[in-house]
């Protein structure tokens, strides 16, 4: 009887772990209309943005609104969406670590029969009710075109890559593949994940120095690792070497403005957000929603930098 009971404290403990990173907004203190949200990184500025969004939106529609963060660790992930699952949710929000490893637990929230909407990554095997995220494919394709234009048409570029397994990473991967192949003055001489990661964007554009003489451009599929190459670069970021990133973060505005990054593709992180969680209030309401929505990206240059906030 005794380990039963530490056994029940011992679970009951973990569960409040897991909930510890939460952040709650809720209007009103007591909504019945519930939703949850799992981010995969709150240390990344792109997803604050995005949680931000969605917060504002479920304030003003006087929903309550908990926001975990997965801390990029899939299974950490997947034990918040169980949690949903029995505290009466009414739909689900996901920003999957890993769109593959992400199925099996949507699942788990499909089989509670709450629909869930997927934000700027997609979920594979698994019901999705919607994905609201950025036009991928077509930043890809622009980031090569602004690349490509900023390089005269010609040299040597490597890719770093985001983090394996999601979608936004293999569309973005796509479409810049599709987009560079008009310009066959320009040499993918390498690619490589960085993670998304500023930290790891450095180690890795470090390393492909070394391995790689007279590259002259770098196309990072996010602007933390953007920020990576710059620092790695040193100056020749935004002289010798070209860089476009993508995002449209604050610091990868600033370092737009100041030359640093050549380009970078903008999303708008608080629209996904916002979009994402009215989708989700539909849901939550028994109402039907369109099965894929695209937010526009845009290139960002030194000449139109103003125009966007940082």
């Amino acid at each position: 009887m005794n380990t039963m009971k530490t056994t029940v404290a011992f679970a009951t403990v973990a569960a409040l772990a897991l909930t510890g990173t939460a952040c709650n907004s809720a209007s009103g203190g007591g909504s019945d209309l519930k939703i949850g949200m799992s981010v995969s990184t709150l240390n990344n500025p792109f997803f604050v943005q995005l949680k931000e969004g969605a917060q504002a939106e479920a304030k003003a529609a006087g929903a309550e609104l908990t926001v975990t963060d997965a801390q990029n660790d899939a299974s950490q992930q997947a034990n918040q969406l169980q949690n949903f699952t029995s505290q009466n949710v009414k739909s689900v929000i996901v920003n999957p670590v890993d769109s593959d490893a992400a199925g099996p637990a949507v699942k788990a929230v499909n089989n509670a029969n709450i629909p869930v909407v997927a934000a700027d990554r997609g979920v594979n095997k698994a019901e999705i009710a919607t994905t609201v995220a950025s036009d991928n494919v077509a930043g890809g394709k622009l980031a090569a075109k602004e690349l490509a234009a900023q390089l005269g048409g010609k040299g040597k570029v490597v890719v770093l890559q985001g983090q394996a397994g999601t979608s936004a990473a293999r569309e973005r991967d796509r479409g810049f593949t599709q987009g560079i192949k008009e310009f066959p003055g320009i040499k993918v001489v390498a690619k490589q994940p960085a993670d998304f990661d500023r930290a790891k964007g450095l180690d890795v554009m470090t390393n492909l120095m070394q391995s790689n003489s007279g590259v002259t451009g770098v196309y990072a599929q996010n602007d933390e690792m953007a920020l990576g190459a710059a620092k790695a670069l040193g100056s020749k970021a935004g002289k010798s070497v070209k860089i476009v990133g993508f995002d449209g973060t604050p610091d990868g505005l600033a370092a737009v403005k100041s030359g640093k990054l050549a380009a970078t593709i903008a999303q708008q992180p608080k629209e996904l957000g916002k979009l994402a969680m009215q989708n989700a209030l539909k849901l939550a309401k028994g109402k039907k929603v369109n099965s894929e929505v695209k937010v526009p990206v845009k290139v960002v240059t030194e000449k139109n930098a103003a125009e966007f906030s940082s």
